[in-house]
């Protein structure tokens, strides 16, 4: 808004009258003053015939005060004492009453304006005062832009009539003292105990405890059963001491390093990683179950993990109520401005299938982000404008003043309550240490280190305040922190002597009945058939369509199809996988679908979502497949992997009878999100003895469509496999693709499940399989050659694959008619199901084994084949594309002469062609 409000002294009747007309025609158009009197003069004019007499000079001078009253409330966070070590940055215009045609002379009026904030007429100076207490003091309150009158309305009430100041009993004051205390003296203790060690302290922030404190304690007031907390490094020690209870003797043993004797399975991580979850008594009694989630070092990778563990848990057991259930994110502020994952899961937080009912976030904002001035982590005004994409009401806070911290949070726990909406609490404060105990920030920020060096922590500077309020005994904050520092100096003691270890138990809710997993377990057999007699009625349901609803020509044609597809039993790659849904869902499992295009498909193949014709409205055969059957959903993501990926598999460590998939719309993609890959799927189970039975759909092939769209990175995968970490398939029948789909839920264990899936395949006249094969046996680790002798004898050559490649190899075979080359499929990668391999190569003794792929030979799976074969098959060669830094071709005419060569190669067309001092055999002339 403009500080020259000038026109005012000089308006006239044409003038106001032109502003009238404009109101009248789109009010939000004219500026807030004029808008409110043009407001009471209608309601005059409505209910008494006509508007109130007021002077001329009068009514500008109110208007001019409303339009003060609006500033304040629009600009008031930009001038208030917030930063606890830092002066703040100069805005301007500033809210000097001069720049909105007001002068000294008029602080004694009175104006009607008052009644705006609730104190009725009363003096402009009386105005201004309650202004500047509510909008310009420890808390800067950022609502306007939330475009919804009820919440700025819902705000500006509450905040005008506390003047965003508390007013706290003496007991609540000695509770918030006491949360202060176990987070200095903590971390006080700690840093005299474990010199340099790292902990990543909460000192300068410790005002964070008694927040979090708050959020439980005014939660529970609200009906909440349950807290879901995302977090990184920095007090991660201090919130699982003082808020989630973790006990101290387990933490000092942590720092003292003792070594649990079974790390065959848990490696384990360090401590300031680690996740815990208990059940916390509040000061009223009340219970609530609080959840910190485990974290690597790549900051705010979390959120979405504990985004979608709260919607499994609001999903499943609290049977969709998000009242009973809170997420919690902690960010950092460097992080918060500029990791992209955080925009990622603020743009999900109010869809439909990634909702969790709303987000409590609290940014640490210690104002450096590792070494970096937070001048140069951002361009926006404040880390945390990142909310106002979605419009979320953000506080701004001194982490200083514990009450105002703690006020802040309670009316945001109110307003997730009402509205469940995400709300962000910036908690400004400093960093007491470098990035860790052992850096030194002076090298980097003298200047701000200077301050922070004589700057009084949060517990003394409230301990002050509280004696000069009176009522608290003068040694009382002493007393404190003796006792309490005297109880940790005794766990630490015990600690020593007993020489005690941590023990990380399997701690995920709804777990009870699945068991971890030994090695033999992977190749135990499992009953994934389903008799024809149950089948058949199943995958009827699925061809059929309601006929009370009419549908797109096109869809009806796909189902008469699907309809063949079952008189000749000749079932295609989607209706296999549809009847792994519909089978799964009459047994009381569920199933949950997510990723971009997937309701479709990327490849228009799978249709599980179907629109009315000239309707919006939905059908999901999937839904109706049996009386009582288990949950099936699906839903169509944001263009996003990284997040959405990291959302899949948080809901999937919640929700262990649920097939949750994400898919990639096309597996090259899913580099997108690599650290999700990287940090938690592949690796959680040995860093954090957690587990999860995510599945993830990436479609894989060499098809000419160019190198982005022809590589899912098998390579990569395959690469992170050890300890039976995850499966890795590349199914290339719909049977098998059914079977794999069943094990994953039926075993009594959970892990990853990667699948390479196809897409030529998914139309592919020969990718078909009969009922028989769904009915008859379970999942086929290999596939070995039915062309050849079933003995095996006149086999010289055999050809072992993965994937699409198979069909072409199948169709020279044919074609050629030799019976002297098989060629067997391994349609799961890892684990190597060694005990069929064995028994092929004792069947095939003296044949030549030639590992055949389409990727270059520098990935997909050779390098992972080369290395585990080299014990028992060291003399195995390949025939792919020679290595490359790119998957694949841009030219379709040279995709399909490398295509052919190695398929020629494979039946040796061509001459052998060896390379250097390895066995690649290149591809290409």
């Amino acid at each position: 808004m403009s500080g020259n409000l000038s026109y005012l002294s000089n308006a006239d009747g044409a003038y106001v009258q032109n502003m009238y007309e404009q109101y009248l025609q789109e009010p939000e158009s004219v500026e807030f003053g004029w808008r409110k009197f043009f407001e009471g003069f209608e309601f005059a004019r409505t209910n008494y015939g006509e508007a109130p007499q007021v002077p001329h000079e009068g009514v500008l001078k109110e208007i001019n005060v409303l339009n003060l009253i609006h500033a304040y409330r629009q600009r008031g966070h930009l001038f208030t004492n917030t930063n606890p070590v830092r002066e703040r940055r100069k805005y301007s215009p500033t809210l000097d009453i001069a720049n909105f045609g007001l002068d000294k002379s008029d602080l004694e009026t009175v104006f009607h304006a008052g009644n705006e904030v609730g104190i009725g007429p009363a003096p402009l100076k009386a105005i201004v005062a309650l202004l500047e207490k509510t909008y310009c003091e420890s808390i800067g309150a950022e609502t306007d832009h939330l475009r919804s009158p009820e919440m700025v309305d819902w705000f500006t009430s509450r905040m005008e009539k506390s003047r965003n100041t508390p007013d706290f009993t003496l007991e609540q004051r000695k509770h918030i003292l006491k949360k202060l205390n176990q987070a200095v003296a903590f971390e006080t203790f700690l840093g005299s105990k474990y010199v340099g060690q790292k902990r990543f302290s909460l000192e300068g922030a410790e005002t964070l405890i008694p927040a979090l404190d708050a959020i439980i304690e005014k939660g529970t007031d609200l009906g909440v059963e349950e807290f879901i907390i995302g977090m990184a490094h920095r007090g991660r020690l201090n919130v699982l001491a003082n808020i989630l209870g973790k006990t101290y003797d387990d933490i000092f043993s942590e720092f003292e390093g003792f070594l649990n004797d079974d790390v065959s399975l848990f490696e384990g991580d360090v401590k300031y990683h680690m996740g815990f979850g208990a059940d916390v008594t509040t000061e009223k009694g009340d219970v609530a179950h609080i959840s910190l989630c485990p974290n690597p070092s790549h900051l705010e990778s979390v959120d979405p993990v504990a985004e979608g563990i709260a919607r499994a848990k609001i999903d499943l057991k609290y049977n969709g109520d998000s009242s009973k259930l809170v997420p919690i994110l902690i960010h950092g502020d460097a992080a918060v401005a500029a990791q992209g994952v955080v925009y990622e899961v603020v743009q999900m937080a109010e869809l439909e299938a990634y909702s969790a009912g709303g987000t409590v976030h609290v940014v640490i904002n210690n104002q450096v982000g590792f070494t970096t001035n937070y001048l140069d982590a951002r361009t926006s005004t404040y880390c945390t404008d990142v909310a106002k994409i979605t419009r979320c009401p953000i506080f701004h806070v001194n982490g200083d003043d514990v009450e105002a911290l703690v006020f802040a949070i309670e009316l945001a726990m109110e307003f997730r309550q009402e509205f469940k909406k995400d709300v962000f609490i910036d908690l400004l404060c400093y960093r007491r240490h470098g990035h860790n105990e052992a850096d030194e920030p002076r090298f980097t920020q003298p200047t701000l280190y200077k301050a922070i060096e004589n700057h009084k922590d949060p517990r003394e500077i409230y301990f002050d305040r509280l004696m000069k309020m009176g009522g608290v005994e003068a040694n009382l904050a002493r007393e404190m922190e003796k006792s309490f520092k005297r109880f940790l100096q005794e766990r630490l003691k015990e600690v020593k002597q007993a020489q005690k270890t941590v023990e990380y138990g399997f701690d995920q809710s709804g777990w009870s009945h699945i068991h971890v997993a030994d090695p033999g377990a992977f190749e135990a057999p499992v009953k994934t058939a389903v008799e024809l007699k149950k089948l058949k009625p199943i995958a009827e349901k699925l061809v059929n369509l309601p006929s009370d609803k009419v549908f797109y020509e096109k869809i009806e044609k796909i189902f008469e199809n699907r309809k063949t597809m079952l008189e000749t039993d000749k079932l295609d790659w989607a209706l296999g996988e549809l009847l792994a849904y519909a089978t799964l869902v009459t047994e009381g499992y569920n199933v949950r679908v997510s990723g971009q295009d997937v309701e479709r498909g990327t490849f228009a193949h799978r249709h599980a979502v179907l629109r009315v014709n000239n309707t919006e409205d939905e059908y999901v055969p999937l839904q109706h497949v049996a009386e009582g059957q288990g949950k099936f959903e699906i839903f169509n993501s944001l263009l996003s992997e990284y997040a959405v990926l990291g959302f899949e598999y948080g809901y999937s460590w919640s929700a262990p009878d649920t097939l949750v998939i994400w898919e990639a719309q096309f597996g090259d993609f899913v580099n997108g999100a690599q650290i999700i890959i990287d940090q938690y799927i592949s690796s959680a189970q040995t860093k954090w003895k957690r587990f999860s039975g995510l599945t993830m759909f990436l479609p894989h092939g060499f098809e000419g469509q160019g190198p982005e769209h022809s590589s899912a990175r098998m390579e990569r995968f395959l690469e992170l496999c050890a300890a039976n970490n995850m499966i890795v398939a590349n199914p290339t029948t719909p049977a098998n693709h059914f079977h794999l789909l069943r094990r994953q839920l039926i075993r009594p264990f959970r892990t990853p499940l990667i699948v390479f899936t196809p897409k030529s395949l998914l139309r592919h006249p020969q990718a078909v399989s009969p009922l028989s094969d769904f009915s008859d046996h379970g999942f086929q680790e290999i596939l070995d050659d039915n062309f050849v002798p079933a003995n095996g004898k006149g086999v010289k050559k055999v050809l072992l694959c993965n994937g699409k490649i198979f069909y072409e190899l199948l169709a020279q075979q044919t074609e050629s008619n030799r019976k002297d080359v098989a060629i067997v499929r391994m349609e799961q990668l890892y684990p190597l199901p060694m005990k069929q391999l064995e028994k092929l190569f004792a069947k095939y003794k003296g044949a030549k084994w030639v590992w055949v792929q389409e990727e270059p030979s520098n990935m997909g799976a050779w390098p992972f084949i080369l290395r585990h074969f080299r014990e028992f098959k060291p003399e195995i060669d390949v025939i792919s594309r020679k290595e490359n830094s790119s998957p694949a071709t841009g030219y379709k005419k040279q995709h399909e002469s490398q295509q052919q060569y190695i398929v020629n190669r494979s039946f040796d067309i061509v001459p052998d062609e060896k390379v250097g001092n390895g066995k690649a055999i290149l591809a290409q002339k």
